[in-house]
This record gives C-alpha cells, structure tokens and sequence, in this order.
C-alpha cells in the first residue's frame, strides 16, 4: 500500500526528512509518533502528493503520490491538520461538492447525511464552516475523509480538539472502518489513541524513523522495572523487579491481597526512546 525507500525531503536549507524508510501492507493501522517538528507533517504531505521528496523512492498504490492524478487521490481519505477551503459554504454544501469531485472520478460516495451522523455532526449540517469549533470541523473532515469508501486513510492528528467523549465516538467509527480492512495510516500525540487504534507504531525524532514494532514488543523492549504492590496486614507495599515472575512465586499469596502487577506502559517505551535518540544526536 504504502513503500518508501530512503525517502528525503529539505526546505531550501532545512533537511527535514533524513533517509526515511518504512512499508504498509494493505489493512495494516499504523501511528506514527514523535515530538512536534520532527518531519511527521512533512511525510504526509510527501505521501499525498503535495510535496515531492528530494531524493529517495516513495509510492502508494504502486504509483508516484506526486505524479497521482484524479483517480489516485480519490482512493486516498485524508484529514489534515489544515484546510484551504470556503469557509462560506455550509457543511453540506462543503461535502456535496466533494462528493461531486468523487462521483466525477468514478467513485461510489456514502450518503452525506448518514456520514455526518456517524461522525455525531448531523445537527450541524447547514452550519457555516467557518462558525464550527475545532472539534466540530475535525468531525466534518473525517466525514469528508470517509465519504469515497476510500482504501487508505492518512489522518494527520485527527481528534485534535476533540472531548474525552468525542475521541471515543470517533475511535469506535474508526474501529468500524479499520473492521471493514482499510489501511490506516495516522500521526498523533495521544499515546492512548495510538495504543487502541494501532497495530504498528512508527516513532519519529529529527526528520527519522527510530522505531518501528507493535505496541506491545516497543514495551517490552524497553528494559524498565516492574512495580508489584499489594496489601498484607492492614499496610500496602511496593517493590520493582525486572523478574518479576521470580518475586511474586516468593509471595505468600494466601495472606495478602490487591495485588497488583504495572508493567512500562507505552508512554514510557517512547520517551525512552526519544532520550536515547536526542542522546546520541
């Protein structure tokens, strides 16, 4: 689905993207995560076509992104951190031209209003663009991302602004999505979104892919203390072990109780890694 070989990208001076390399399979959910600033942005817009590498091999779909004509770009559902649009238009006007733009292509588009609903915005139909709040126009260009059926999502930080609830509406409609086998392609911040959502997480530092595995073999790599705590005679204890196995069968466990074993979390694996890596730079 998606191929990148040594991919580099620069603004004028400022190498951006450094030797980047990485493979999706179709149906694969991917996250990549790293710090703001680190080239995440600018591989998005490499892979949708908006910028060209400055050297390297990229393709989606077996084809050049940059080369993509109407056809290509329509298999490609994507919510960006910013739009240039009419923010006169209506939402329904926004998403019907849209779905022109799709149908024109040959491409089969879902009904708008059931779109809009499923993404908790159908109140807001005939409200002007420019009157949404952020969390209202992140739902809108989801609903615009999934009106194609398209294969691939590329998702740029798609619940930035969005409530606690709000973040489970639209995890759960793309739990439906990712169901039906669309390969997701996503970057975010939120550790717990990438953890739900993906099966693969890349983690980017300084323009590079220094990371690449599932969520839970980044965890287990990491090599960090275990902490067990439990109750025994009316006061709780801690200890941490990296054998941890070993220390609980030393427990007498008929006489305690709350035992509780907390294994890394993955936020802990990834700034793990992202200190080693801004050691070594």
């Amino acid at each position: 689905m998606i191929e990148a070989r040594e991919v580099n990208f620069s603004y004028g001076k400022n190498h951006v993207l450094h030797d980047v390399s990485l493979t999706i399979e179709p149906g694969e959910v991917v996250a990549l995560l790293g710090p703001n600033g680190v080239g995440k942005t600018t591989l998005v817009e490499n892979l949708v076509g908006t910028l060209s590498p400055s050297s390297g091999r990229l393709e989606v779909f077996g084809e050049t992104p940059s080369s993509g004509n109407s056809a290509f770009l329509t298999r490609i559902g994507l919510v960006q951190q910013h739009w240039a649009d009419h923010p006169k238009w209506r939402v329904v006007e926004h998403l019907t031209w849209i779905a022109a733009a799709h149908r024109s292509a040959g491409r089969r588009v879902r009904d708008i209003t059931e779109t809009l609903e499923a993404v908790g915005v159908a109140d807001k139909a005939t409200a002007v663009l420019r009157t949404l709040s952020g969390g209202q126009r992140r739902r809108v260009d989801l609903a615009a991302a999934l009106l194609a059926y398209p294969p691939l999502l590329i998702l740029d930080e798609p619940t930035t602004g969005l409530d606690p609830a709000g973040k489970a509406q639209i995890h759960d409609l793309l739990d439906s999505v990712i169901d039906e086998g669309v390969t997701v392609f996503l970057t975010t911040h939120d550790l717990s979104e990438a953890e739900k959502l993906a099966s693969r997480i890349f983690i980017m530092n300084n323009g590079r892919i220094i990371a690449d595995g599932a969520p839970w073999q980044l965890r287990e790599e990491l090599v960090a203390p275990v902490q067990v705590t439990w109750r025994a005679e009316g006061k709780q204890h801690v200890h941490a072990t990296n054998e941890v196995e070993a220390f609980v069968a030393t427990l007498p466990l008929s006489e305690i109780s709350h035992l509780t074993i907390t294994r890394p979390t993955l936020e802990d694996a990834y700034l793990s890694i992202i200190g080693k890596d801004d050691d070594a730079a």
